[in-house]
């Protein structure tokens, strides 16, 4: 396929499930799914290992995401926000930073990767974010924003200049789907009896 046509293809997958995970809806992850394999060839041909190696971990995550959604969905009637304590933010922070480290030294040692720790540390931080997402948390939007302003100054560089600008437009999602969730979170949860 034609790279530029792939990357556009990537693009707007990207932006559908984006859009479809901040209103909360189920159809967010199975485009998800097909955003992250247009990823990862795109990835691949500009030597961002790192990234190609998220999007694999993202499919990953996007079918754990997608089950939990579905059997919470079945049994509340509707995505509830669940809560997230200080303690698991930091746990997860952490782990994040550590595999970023990892990530880091093996792509510079073992690999011709442009951008080894920079890409390695925006990659993990993604899988905390993508983790959050799955279960749920407001925190994940937080995380996102963070990431994706990073991201399109990478993408700059990397020459992906497409996919810096849907990494813009991904923050301007983020923003909403904070707010959204934020929003959601203050529901209060239905009342069983």
């Amino acid at each position: 396929m034609n790279p530029a046509v792939l990357e556009w293809s990537a693009v707007a997958a990207s932006i559908l499930g984006v859009w479809l995970m901040a209103r909360r809806h189920l159809l967010a992850w199975p485009v998800g799914l097909v955003a992250v394999a247009l990823y990862a060839v795109v990835f691949a041909e500009a030597r961002l290992y790192s990234d190609t190696l998220l999007q694999i971990a993202f499919g990953c995550f996007l079918l754990y995401g997608w089950l939990s959604w579905r059997r919470t969905a079945a049994t509340e009637g509707q995505i509830t926000i669940a809560p997230l304590s200080r303690r698991q933010l930091l746990r997860d922070l952490g782990v994040g930073v550590l595999g970023g480290l990892l990530l880091g030294a093996a792509m510079h040692t073992w690999t011709n990767a442009a951008l080894p720790w920079l890409d390695a540390m925006l990659a993990a931080l993604s899988l905390v974010a993508q983790w959050w997402q799955a279960r749920r948390h407001v925190a994940t939007w937080w995380l996102w924003i963070v990431v994706d302003v990073v991201y399109v100054g990478m993408y700059v560089v990397k020459s992906l200049n497409v996919t810096a600008g849907l990494y813009v437009l991904f923050i301007g999602l983020a923003v909403m789907g904070l707010r959204a969730w934020s929003r959601a979170a203050k529901v209060p949860l239905p009342q069983t009896r």
